[in-house]
């Protein structure tokens, strides 16, 4: 008999399987946890493009829910796209009623637009993220423009990550990882600031020439593989970001009518979480 940690995805399907539900199973397998799923919405898209939105009835969100938490050890949780307010709200009233006490460790990827620009997030929905799943979180992993959204500023530098992380942090009790992949340069830099005012730097070198879609969804879900496997916060993140590169630099590429299509590649170089 073998058993794995369980970590639980709560996140929208991504039928060219390289973001959302998709990307979350396959980076959860290549890091050595049992991935089981809680699906928001199902979305027809492809790198560089998304063509519909379709929500899952929100009953339905709830007893997927329910039903993982009655059947497994949950060790933690990771949310991706949950699209609009009364998703939110379902999603924050299950985990309340179903988690249990301690509640395992939360990650939110407060998902709003997809790298094709298209917006993943209804309007209003931007209040459930600040009043309910913030404040339950153990690691919010907002991009620069999600970050933007909540600073209520424009990010352009580093020391501005840093001053944003430290006011979100200020505003919600719980730790940031403000991700830097948008900045200009020849390094990926994020700043991870924790409730006790410190701060630590996660680089690697930018990976130019790639046009794929997933890197927010991969990133969340190794972090929450770090964390259902027992890591503290800062060595899951360390080994997310390794585990990034490396899926980014050993992408995958199809060529069809003179046009490629990209996708990360979730299992490149072996998949020892260890080694991640």
């Amino acid at each position: 008999m073998h058993t794995l940690p369980v970590v639980l995805t709560i996140a929208g399907s991504d039928n060219s399987a390289g973001a959302g539900i998709q990307a979350d199973l396959k980076t959860m397998g290549a890091l050595g946890v049992y991935g089981v799923t809680a699906i928001t919405c199902v979305v027809a898209e492809v790198p560089g493009k998304v063509s519909a939105i379709h929500l899952v009835d929100p009953g339905v969100v709830a007893e997927q829910i329910r039903l993982i938490f009655e059947a497994f050890p949950v060790a933690a949780v990771k949310t991706g796209m949950l699209h609009s307010l009364e998703i939110i709200n379902i999603v924050a009233d299950m985990l309340e009623r179903t988690a249990g006490t301690p509640r395992p460790p939360l990650v939110v990827d407060p998902v709003m637009v997809a790298t094709s620009g298209a917006r993943l997030l209804k309007t209003d929905a931007l209040t459930g993220y600040r009043t309910r799943l913030f404040r339950s979180a153990a690691l919010v992993t907002p991009n620069l423009d999600e970050v933007g959204v909540l600073w209520g500023r424009p990010v352009h530098l580093r020391g501005e990550m840093v001053e944003a992380g430290h006011a979100l942090v200020a505003e919600y009790g719980t730790a940031f990882l403000v991700k830097g992949g948008h900045l200009k340069g020849n390094v990926a830099a994020d700043v991870l600031v924790s409730p006790d005012g410190s701060e630590e730097w996660f680089e690697a070198p930018f990976v130019r020439g790639v046009a794929t879609h997933g890197t927010g969804c991969t990133y969340s879900a190794a972090i929450a593989a770090g964390l259902g496997r027992g890591l503290p916060m800062s060595v899951a993140v360390r080994q997310a970001k390794r585990y990034l590169s490396r899926v980014v630099a050993g992408y995958l590429r199809w060529e069809r009518s003179g046009a490629n299509t990209d996708a990360l590649h979730h299992f490149a170089q072996g998949s020892d979480p260890d080694q991640a």
